[in-house]
């Protein structure tokens, strides 16, 4: 699989007009940018080449790769980074359509099971779930649902330290304000991967399909910490990877707590200002130093 496609084209300048008071003055401003990207995957079955549109989903162009694996991965379609031989744009003489299609070529013994992508072929970048034909389509098992926790130890401290950490670290959001990360931090609060996007659920499949992409999954002893709210499609997609324990910077859905209660992962939410919800505590989480 390539590392990336697309990489450096996910913030654009525009010149705007502040207004201070009862001043005013022109102003060149960051902004995060919004285009589709339409996830297609090619694939034999019975000796024909097939090829069908999976999703339509407003992104920031950057991790295109990323986003189309992860996507894949956790919507239950493919199981492993095995299943997948390249992946890349297609060729066309508009290089724009070009940017904003990628296509997943599958190895050739494997079929895909696509009635698990029930889902129109729109999503807006604020949720992952539009589309879903139904809620049964949304509850995809994770392949590694039934291996075993092992125990989590984190310190407070280390907790304290991850919301400002993930901050520090997004030079898009830095930048522009307006735009979603996901990070993967060891138990002593070390940064391994992040990944921002305009849709809060396309930053959390890049982050996932680089770390299958990685050979990291499952990401059992890490810890998931999201910029803004804990949205359901957010806690199912953390499922698929193997991630125990989640924390938000934002508030958590009440789908959310429910879906974390029936995977038994701990769920943290308001995670800033020395100051931390627990919704769920996992039976293999422990907090070191809590009174």
């Amino acid at each position: 699989m390539k590392a990336d496609l697309l990489s450096n084209k996910s913030v654009k300048q525009i010149e705007i007009v502040k207004i201070n008071g009862n001043s005013s003055f022109p102003f060149t401003d960051d902004i995060s940018i919004e285009e589709p990207l339409e996830i297609r995957v090619s694939y034999l079955a019975a000796d024909q080449k097939e090829s069908k549109n999976i999703s339509v989903t407003m992104r920031t162009p950057g991790n295109d790769a990323e986003l189309a694996a992860g996507f894949l991965f956790t919507e239950g379609i493919i199981s492993n980074r095995n299943q997948i031989k390249n992946i890349h744009y297609p060729e066309s003489e508009c290089s724009r359509n070009n940017e904003n299609v990628v296509i997943v070529e599958l190895v050739d013994n494997f079929v895909p099971e696509l009635r698990k992508a029930d889902r129109n072929f729109y999503t807006t970048s604020s949720c992952g779930v539009c589309g879903k034909g139904s809620i049964e389509s949304i509850r995809t098992v994770s392949p590694f649902l039934h291996q075993k926790k092992e125990n989590t130890v984190v310190s407070l401290e280390t907790i304290y330290q991850l919301s400002e950490k993930l901050c520090s670290f997004q030079n898009n959001f830095s930048a522009t304000g307006g735009i979603h990360a996901s990070g993967i931090f060891d138990l002593e609060g070390n940064l391994l991967a992040l990944r921002e996007d305009v849709g809060r659920h396309n930053a959390l499949d890049k982050l996932i399909g680089h770390a299958m992409s990685a050979d990291l999954l499952p990401l059992t002893d890490k810890i998931l910490i999201l910029s803004g709210r804990a949205s359901f499609e957010l806690i199912q997609k953390a499922a698929m990877a193997g991630i125990t324990t989640v924390a938000a910077i934002g508030a958590p859905s009440s789908l959310a707590v429910d879906l974390a209660k029936e995977f038994d992962m701990t769920l943290l939410g308001f995670l800033r200002d020395n100051r931390f919800n627990i919704y769920h505590n996992g039976s293999h989480f422990k907090i070191e130093n809590l009174l």
